[in-house]
């Protein structure tokens, strides 16, 4: 979340900021629950001073062998009024909370204007889209024509969204699991971690998921309050929620693999076909936690990261700087490796990678000592998908596939099958 200081001493301005994302900011509404909260605070600590300063006169008048009663009736009353001030000053600060933890993050003034994705500006190309002498097919077709791609079943068992994956393809979508992982922990410096797949409410609303995106999480009945975790984005996250880190640990480089699970709530009639957007799904996630001053720094090298993993499964792709209007709640700035998908003929993302700055940091307090000034500062975090897993192997399925439909292997990734350069 914002700062709430900031918001209060720069209201209008950050109002106009957030214009930028078609965020409209009740200005009167916060200044008037503001008033509100400073005037029941006052009478709070008046009636506090009050009451604690009747309760010397009852000492007193008890060793002067005075009549109490009138004064002990009296901080009966004091405190029956002091108990529902405390209360009317709990509903203002709920009502406030309310809207501060509604407010997206502030965009990075090198975001691109704009409403929606078509405003979203490309940085760059990498690859050539393949030129096919043949209609090239997309992954539903390739798959269920091999007999290793199964909705139906998957349908039976669960319900749309979900898929049944057998034998080669099986291997193929574990192979590249490892292979990512391999590449950002022996070339990039990331520490591989494993971490649950059920968080808590805390955990949720540190990275910004909760309360706003409550009916996008699949939560678990039950006492324990657990929820199923949309993205590794969650648990790694909040490895640092209420930690106060030393300079020398600054960056943290996590990489992470673990399933996620979404209700996609709002997208009814989207990507129905295939797997493109599904309950279920595989991530390898990179999360950085970094000092402010080289988060944009690392958001760079993050990014690169991620592409490093296209370049070597030889997919074109290319690189979008989201425009204001298309920026998610808590980031402040996103890039989105979309991927050429031959059977869409279009590119459609397999990545975003984001710099939070402190909006997370702050929700989760999350810190570390600045050796510079002597002051404990909030970290900024980042992260990304290193890559989308399902996405992935539908673009190594539809980018490698040759007019008889069998998938080649590109280079990079037959190690991890035996050295197959074609499914089988």
């Amino acid at each position: 979340m914002i700062d709430i200081k900031e918001l209060r001493a720069n209201l209008i301005e950050i109002a106009e900021k957030l214009k930028r994302r078609g965020f409209n900011l009740d200005v009167e509404r916060f200044q008037a629950l503001e008033k509100q909260r400073k005037e029941l605070q006052t009478q709070t600590q008046a009636l506090q001073a009050k009451r604690n300063a009747n309760a010397k006169l009852v000492g007193q008048a008890k060793a002067a062998g005075k009549d109490i009663e009138p004064l002990l009736k009296d901080i009966e009353l004091l405190g029956d009024e002091l108990k529902a001030n405390e209360q009317f000053l709990t509903d203002v600060q709920d009502q406030l909370n309310d809207i501060v933890w509604a407010i997206p993050n502030i965009l990075h003034k090198s975001v691109p204007d704009g409403l929606s994705e078509e405003d979203n500006a490309e940085i760059r190309r990498w690859g050539e889209p393949k030129k096919f002498d043949f209609t090239p097919k997309d992954h539903v077709d390739l798959g269920t024509q091999l007999g290793w791609m199964d909705f139906e079943t998957a349908t039976k068992i669960s319900g749309s969204r979900f898929v049944v994956l057998y034998g080669p393809l099986s291997r193929m979508h574990r192979a590249l699991i490892q292979f990512m992982l391999d590449v950002h922990t022996k070339e990039h410096g990331y520490q591989e971690v494993y971490v649950p797949y059920m968080v808590n409410k805390d955990s949720l609303f540190g990275t910004g998921q909760l309360p706003k995106f409550a009916e996008d999480q699949f939560n678990i009945k039950g006492e324990q309050g657990f929820f199923l975790i949309p993205t590794a984005e969650v648990p790694v996250t909040n490895i640092v929620r209420g930690e106060l880190l030393n300079a020398k640990e600054l960056p943290k480089k996590f990489v992470c693999h673990t399933p996620c699970f979404r209700s996609e709530a709002g997208s009814y009639g989207k990507d129905t076909r295939g797997m493109i957007r599904q309950h279920q799904f595989e991530k390898v996630e990179l999360v950085k936690i970094v000092d402010s001053e080289t988060s944009y720094d690392e958001l760079e090298s993050l990014t690169h990261n991620a592409e490093t993993i296209l370049q070597k499964l030889e997919l074109p792709y290319r690189v979008v700087a989201l425009c204001a209007g298309d920026v998610g709640f808590s980031s402040a700035k996103t890039y989105d490796l979309e991927v050429w998908l031959p059977g869409q003929n279009k590119y459609r993302e397999i990545s975003s990678c984001s710099n939070f700055e402190a909006f997370q940091a702050r929700r989760m307090q999350a810190r570390w000592r600045n050796l510079k000034t002597g002051k404990n500062e909030l970290v900024h975090t980042l992260n990304g998908s290193g890559l989308a897993v399902g996405r992935t192997l539908i673009a190594v399925m539809e980018n490698h596939q040759d007019a008889e439909g069998n998938i080649h292997v590109p280079a990079a990734l037959q190690p991890y099958l035996d050295g197959e350069t074609v499914l089988r």
